[in-house]
């Protein structure tokens, strides 16, 4: 399984595997109690794959920052608590991402981010960033 089998459901807490596709949607099956739900082209559903954080400069794909934050807790769940204060969020992501755009990244997405990073830490799929790393190498060399 790669990080493009794995979503965020709008309006839905956590994360989703993707399960089957059928005529109007699919089923995915969720990270946090393994409900599967139907979810229909009218949701708005993001691919882990596709997400990036703005930096000053370029944006870098969620599966880099989620990598930093793996290296930086050695593969254990994160330091800092997604209820923490709005400064201390803040902090630990300027530890992970010093050049992120404060403008345009709020404390609801590093709250997020974080969500995502220990449900992916719970359910042993961190090794999901090493292979989405490797392919984004293989990309640029071809």
């Amino acid at each position: 399984m790669s990080l493009e089998k794995v979503l965020a459901i709008s309006g839905k807490p956590g994360l989703y595997k993707l399960v089957a596709q059928t005529r109007g949607g699919f089923v995915a099956e969720s990270l946090i109690d393994n409900k599967r739900i139907s979810v229909t082209m009218q949701n708005n559903v993001s691919v882990l794959s596709e997400i990036a954080i703005y930096t000053l400069e370029e944006e870098v794909p969620l599966h880099a920052v989620l990598k930093k934050i793996k290296d930086k807790e050695n593969g254990e769940i994160a330091s800092v608590k997604p209820k923490d204060s709005k400064d201390k969020l803040e902090e630990y992501f300027f530890d992970i991402l010093p050049n992120y755009d404060e403008d345009r990244v709020y404390a609801s997405d590093i709250k997020k981010v974080i969500q995502w990073y220990n449900l992916l830490q719970k359910h042993s799929m961190l090794d999901l960033l090493e292979v989405e790393a490797n392919a984004e190498i293989t990309d640029e060399e071809e």
